[in-house]
């Protein structure tokens, strides 16, 4: 039950990391460097973080890992926000994108919550 959820979780950021980059292929050429690069990069580092600590199989290391890659994840929020705003995305793209940014959150938050008891 648990290796289901963890797998689930993995899928989640997976498919938000692949939605993010292919969206980004749409932003303004002179934002590649800009809000292009920093999305990419949040959004990956959602997942890289997330598996790196769970490679680690230390609780405590586990844990600092999550709340990095929850960081990223509101990184990553603001800045489809942002993209909203200066019409780098359509609102369909930005909600599909915020509706697994969610589901992402609740699950590493719940994570994190499980190792502090």
């Amino acid at each position: 039950m648990r290796q289901q959820f963890h797998d689930k979780l993995k899928a989640k950021m997976d498919d938000l990391v692949h939605l993010v980059y292919k969206i980004t292929k749409n932003f303004p050429r002179d934002e590649l460097y800009g809000v292009t690069s920093q999305l990419r990069r949040a959004a990956l580092s959602i997942i890289l973080n997330y598996k790196e600590g769970y490679a680690r199989g230390k609780d405590k290391i586990y844990k600092n890992f999550l709340e990095i890659s929850y960081g990223s994840l509101q990184e990553t929020k603001y800045l489809l926000h942002f993209s909203l705003a200066e019409k780098y995305l359509t609102q369909e793209d930005y909600e599909r994108m915020m509706k697994l940014a969610e589901e992402i959150g609740a699950m590493l938050w719940k994570t994190i919550q499980g190792l502090n008891k």
